[in-house]
């Protein structure tokens, strides 16, 4: 489960400054190895494989459906900012997205090697939510030099009824210092299928829409809050008609 951003906003500034100074744009990446070019290349094929197969059984046991996924930037450093409805949203994001995913996830769940392989080749990272987060701002820093797509949710915990919740600020300074494109994203059924107090996941219609990118160029921390709290109220509104229709 990607660790929640929000605990980020704890650091200070000047901490945030010196993990991001490298993701400035105009520095060009370190070449590739042919030996980490293959094993690039061997990791994107097993993502690739494991993506289909879980695509396919959510198509089919949780009749997943996608709207809006050219919104997503083929590539260049790129947050999705997404609900948080259930246990359900990181691995339903990642089969629902085109482009590979990286997710923060809690230093607990890599206890158990054979899970923590899993995961790890999934593009998972170990986060320690008890510490400061400064590993977690570092991680994200990171992926995004990389040039990769990285998946936050900026509720920082699991919705208890199904409906947003309100923001934590955290995200915002992770938006403005990566210079990253944003996706707002919503996920609409996957509190259905596996709410917080039930013990395992349930067939459900799950529909997840994404919104055009934008950025957190020029905008303070609550206009920046306002422009996703309202892009996902007109995705949200959008998903539940899709939803009811469908009935």
């Amino acid at each position: 489960m990607p660790f929640p951003i929000y605990r980020l906003v704890q650091l200070s500034e000047d901490r945030i400054q010196v993990a991001s100074n490298s993701v400035s744009p105009s520095k060009p990446l370190p070449r590739v190895s042919v030996r980490a070019r293959f094993k690039q290349r061997a990791r994107l094929i097993w993502y690739r494989g494991i993506q289909v197969l879980c695509r396919l059984l959510a198509m089919f046991v949780l009749r997943l459906r996608c709207r809006g996924r050219e919104h997503v930037p083929a590539k260049g450093a790129t947050l999705l900012l997404s609900n948080h409805q259930s246990h359900l949203d990181p691995v339903l994001l990642g089969i629902a997205c085109n482009r590979p995913l990286c997710f923060l996830a809690r230093k607990t769940l890599f206890r158990f090697p054979p899970f923590a392989w899993l995961i790890s080749s999934l593009n998972a990272f170990p986060i320690d939510r008890e510490g400061s987060g400064f590993g977690g701002l570092k991680q994200t820093l990171q992926q995004l030099k990389k040039a990769q797509a990285v998946v936050i949710f900026p509720e920082g915990t699991r919705t208890p009824d199904g409906e947003l919740q309100p923001l934590q600020a955290g995200f915002c300074a992770v938006a403005r210092r990566s210079r990253a494109q944003l996706v707002p994203v919503i996920i609409e059924g996957s509190y259905a299928a596996w709410p917080r107090k039930q013990p395992f996941p349930k067939p459900a219609r799950i529909r997840i829409h994404f919104g055009a990118p934008f950025s957190a160029a020029d905008r303070s921390d609550d206009e920046l809050q306002e422009t996703l709290l309202d892009r996902w109220q007109q995705l949200q509104a959008e998903a539940r008609h899709v939803r009811r229709r469908e009935k």
